[in-house]
């Protein structure tokens, strides 16, 4: 799969995750490098709806709350 073309401006990986260098790698390695439609911060993203900062590539279950809050 191709690279997630918000990895490099992703805020997550360059200020929320800067301090745990092995877990940002073990998420980028799974969402940005593989898999990014399944990555809770693009969900938000592609919706064009500002994705909070401390939302983990993982919480898909909150992602859709914010875009179903977000569609009223």
């Amino acid at each position: 799969m191709a690279q997630c073309e918000r990895l490099s401006k992703c805020p997550f990986f360059h200020a929320e995750l800067a301090h745990l260098p092995k877990a940002a790698d073990q998420m980028k390695h799974s969402y940005c490098l593989g898999d990014k439609g399944s990555c809770a911060r693009y969900l938000v993203a592609i919706k064009g709806i500002p994705v909070p900062a401390d939302l983990f590539p993982n919480e898909n279950d909150r992602a859709l709350k914010i875009i179903s809050e977000k569609s009223r």
